[in-house]
């Protein structure tokens, strides 16, 4: 059994309802269910996409920043919402983090309603290969958000990582994943595209 499975894929955006309309018009999803992360002072928009889900995720101006740097780099996003993130999850973090270069940063233990995880967060927000690094999760108990989800519809075909260390990054992580769990493409300007499988057909993302 691999080390490091695929869990989810992540969006970022300055404003949550940016983020939901981008869902609708890049994706066509419209029922997406809403979570905040007080240790964080975050919100999300998540659906499920059968094994897998996906997060479009947001600084909470209604929240309390926290005293130390937002995950998935959040306090220096800007722009359009974007693919901006992936994220593995594992059954041993110590093991994980032991067997990933270093940087991948200091497990966090957090918890909303009947979900209880562990992840992984940098001190200063920022994954390596600056940023395009998967973050990694680790789920406690048996619950998982797929379990309560609404399904999408849409399924995962690809996820490519364009990126300058694309190489190392391949040769690091490509061990202990799938095959197949992600295609690294050497590229000057990094970047995530995802393709997706749907009932009216493929939907691309980046």
């Amino acid at each position: 059994m691999a080390l490091l499975e695929l869990d989810h894929l992540a969006a970022s955006c300055v404003s949550l309802p940016e983020g939901g309309e981008m869902l609708k018009r890049r994706l066509g999803v419209d029922t997406v269910i809403r979570g905040e992360h007080p240790a964080m002072g975050t919100h999300n928009l998540l659906c499920g996409m059968g094994p897998l889900y996906f997060e479009v995720i947001a600084i909470n101006p209604d929240a309390k920043g926290p005293d130390r740097p937002r995950w998935f780099n959040l306090n220096r996003f800007s722009g359009p919402p974007r693919l901006t993130n992936w994220i593995l999850r594992t059954d041993d973090m110590d093991a994980a983090l032991a067997a990933l270069p270093a940087g991948f940063g200091t497990p966090l233990a957090l918890q909303r309603g009947d979900l209880r995880w562990k992840m992984a967060v940098p001190d200063d927000g920022v994954l390596p290969w600056g940023g395009w690094a998967p973050a990694i999760i680790e789920w406690g108990g048996d619950t998982h958000p797929t379990q309560t989800l609404p399904d999408c519809g849409l399924r995962l075909a690809r996820l490519t990582l364009h990126h300058p260390n694309a190489v190392e990054m391949a040769e690091a992580l490509g061990p202990l994943m799938p095959k197949d769990t992600a295609q690294f493409m050497p590229s000057d300007t990094p970047k995530m595209v995802a393709l997706f499988d749907g009932p009216d057909g493929q939907k691309r993302l980046e």
